[in-house]
């Protein structure tokens, strides 16, 4: 898998890209589950299985599963949600920063928020289309993500607007280790005005969205050799080991015995069947 950081045009509202093959021989295919990051982001796939999400209690190759599609948009999410992973094929995508609903795809982050949206019904049929041939054009992942940077950059609107400095403030102010309130304070909005513009940009609240940025400092930490995971609860602001351990796994669908057991390549994305 190729991942690296976009374009410089690009990176005020995309975070990153990644492209990779996974040849038939190669699959290992079983239940995932994709924790939330607070990004959105763009998937496409071909020469394989389409995106198959799972519902709760699934098996990775029963019923219980559906498909948006070859080409997905997965808005901003609280909580993580299953997908059948280690299909075979090509994988191409960008994770989105705050922002980049309004510039790149003409709607609001928090219409997309919690949801995995066909690409088709963002940008028209022949959109997609175009794009999807011309990814199937190319033989390798540095010349699929030239594309994909090319196409982004043709989607991005004329005059570009940046975050709301509203929501610039409490973004920063949040990923500085801030309190809600203190962001609330940092945005100088109301705390009602604040979650509409937040929501707007990012497509989750900004409790939401700092409840994941805690749960994204406890990853890292567990991710960190020689460190205890016993201390983690204080090092990252829970109340005590429990309430780490029951926030964990609401958001992640595992403890952080099972994460740790699982230890996953990406830290957001562990195999659980």
């Amino acid at each position: 898998m190729l991942a690296r950081p976009p374009i410089a045009p690009l990176r005020p509202f995309v975070r990153l890209l990644w492209a990779g093959f996974t040849p038939l021989e190669s699959a290992r295919p079983g239940r995932e589950h994709v924790l939330p990051t607070g990004h959105m982001h763009l998937a496409l796939r071909w020469g394989g299985p389409p995106l198959q999400l799972l519902l709760p209690g699934a098996a990775p190759h029963g019923g219980e599963a559906w498909s948006p599609g070859p080409a997905v948009v997965g808005g901003a999410r609280a909580g993580y949600y299953a997908k059948q992973a280690g299909t075979h094929g090509w994988s191409v995508g960008a994770q989105f920063e705050p922002g980049a609903a309004g510039a790149l795809l003409r709607t609001s982050a928090a219409d997309l928020a919690e949801r995995h949206i066909p690409l088709a019904d963002l940008c028209g049929p022949g959109a997609e289309a175009e794009l999807m041939e011309r990814l199937q054009a190319q033989h390798d992942p540095a010349a699929c993500l030239q594309v994909l940077e090319r196409w982004l950059l043709a989607r991005m609107a004329t005059q570009v607007r940046g975050l709301h400095p509203a929501v610039a403030a409490a973004l920063a102010s949040l990923h500085g280790g801030a309190a809600v309130q203190q962001a609330v304070q940092a945005s100088g909005l109301s705390h009602r005005h604040l979650i509409a513009r937040f929501r707007d940009a990012t497509g989750l609240a900004p409790k939401q969205h700092a409840r994941v940025l805690r749960l994204q400092l406890a990853l890292a930490g567990l991710q960190t050799p020689g460190r205890p995971a016993a201390g983690m609860a204080a090092d990252t602001g829970f109340a005590d080991q429990a309430h780490f351990t029951r926030e964990f796994r609401a958001l992640t669908g595992v403890t952080p015995t099972d994460w740790l057991r699982a230890a996953p390549a990406q830290r957001n994305h562990v195999r659980v069947g």
